[in-house]
């Protein structure tokens, strides 16, 4: 099943935040996450809140999707006021976004721009499964207004993706690869995943091989994390397959990241290569910087202003309060100081860019020499920077800087 919404305050039912976060709008940039939560499959590993069509049932009708999302981005103009709040940048993701048909994408896409305007430069990316995806699609898409496409790569090898219960023919990654370029496409990239069950240096390198033979702009590439409740943790639970190895984690880091780098891929963010400062994914930096965004959609969370929010988790219940007029926010925390620092340490120190040292409290700044000698980040007076070992021991490193 989808995964379980995290706990916290019920949400108000008319969506309002409290008067200290529309005080900071317009300090930082702001973004609009659209959740499109439809699946033709599930993958054995996901735990994102996504469906089927039979786990849908009847209730449900995918077609009237972009409308329900277009009523919650004109809730959000409401609830924010009228604050000049021009759009950096759009992340439609899922699920699939493009099981829905490019009008529909392009018609919340012109809903978003029609509330709040559109920054100069906006960034707009779309998710996509290589084989929900036509070269006529793609060249819709584009037209639509979607500037940045990801494709869920995961890997090349047939085995890996038949463990991973991906249903896509790698030969299927290069011609949708080859579809964005001609539709115009500004960005392109690869989602990969390394660690799968059974797969070895030599399936991971040749997943890197194909990968690069497409020349995208940016590649992420995330280790395999084995959630509890999907099929993947049961099939391990059961001996049908082995689990992650965490040496065997690391060394497939660090071919990927003498790889991409050779390739002209330098690392931005910890699983995140760019071709340049424009290839960078500038939807995930707002997520990483503590920057304001709205998500729209079921299971879909917000932060704007120290308030961060998750909508109702099931397509049907999402409708159901939109259509009542309410918001579809199931519930909310507010963030205090301590916890806006702490978080800003937890994703910062992932970065390239670095960690500002003065962040840091008494007894992180103290862990700093330490970390320094032991060769996981490099540090001066005013930034903390993760060394290629300090990227496999990222985790512990926060650690030690929020003891």
């Amino acid at each position: 099943m989808p995964s379980a919404l995290p706990t916290g305050e019920p949400a108000p039912a008319d969506g309002r935040l409290p008067d200290s976060a529309l005080d900071e709008l317009g300090q930082r940039p702001f973004g609009i996450y659209v959740h499109v939560p439809f699946c033709t499959v599930r993958c054995g590993y996901c735990d994102f809140n996504t469906y089927t069509a039979e786990e849908l049932g009847s209730g449900v009708n995918r077609g009237s999707y972009a409308e329900w999302a277009i009523a919650e981005v004109r809730q959000a103009r409401r609830v924010l006021g009228d604050t000049d709040l021009p759009v950096s940048t759009v992340f439609l993701g899922g699920g699939t976004p493009t099981l829905l048909p490019p009008a529909d994408l392009g018609a919340v896409l012109a809903a978003i721009g029609a509330e709040f305007g559109f920054a100069d430069g906006v960034e707009a990316t779309t998710e996509a499964n290589p084989d929900s995806v036509t070269a006529w699609d793609l060249a819709q898409l584009r037209e639509v207004g979607l500037t940045r496409i990801s494709f869920g790569m995961q890997s090349a090898v047939p085995h890996v993706l038949a463990t991973l219960d991906r249903t896509h023919d790698p030969l299927r990654v290069p011609a949708a690869v080859r579809w964005a370029r001609e539709a115009g496409f500004d960005q392109v990239s690869l989602d990969l995943i390394y660690g799968t069950p059974g797969e070895s240096l030599a399936d991971w390198s040749s997943s890197l091989d194909e990968a690069l033979a497409c020349e995208p702009d940016h590649v992420s590439a995330y280790a395999l994390i084995v959630e509890e409740g999907t099929a993947l943790a049961r099939r391990i639970r059961r001996g049908e397959l082995p689990m992650t190895d965490d040496d065997d984690l690391a060394d497939k880091y660090l071919v990927a990241d003498e790889r991409l780098t050779a390739a002209g891929l330098g690392w931005y963010e910890v699983s995140n290569w760019a071709r340049d400062a424009v290839a960078r994914c500038r939807h995930n930096e707002l997520y990483w910087t503590g920057a304001d965004w709205w998500g729209i959609g079921p299971g879909a969370h917000s932060h704007v202003g120290g308030v961060r929010w998750w909508n109702v988790k099931h397509p049907a219940a999402y409708a159901d309060r939109l259509a009542a007029g309410a918001s579809p926010a199931h519930a909310r925390e507010l963030l205090d100081g301590e916890t806006r620092r702490v978080e800003r340490v937890l994703l910062e120190t992932r970065l390239r860019a670095g960690l500002d040292v003065a962040l840091l409290d008494d007894g992180g700044r103290a862990a700093v020499p330490g970390l320094t000698s032991r060769g996981l980040v490099v540090a001066d007076a005013d930034r903390l920077v993760l060394t290629t070992t300090g990227r496999l021991l990222a985790d512990a490193v926060v650690r030690d800087l929020l003891p």
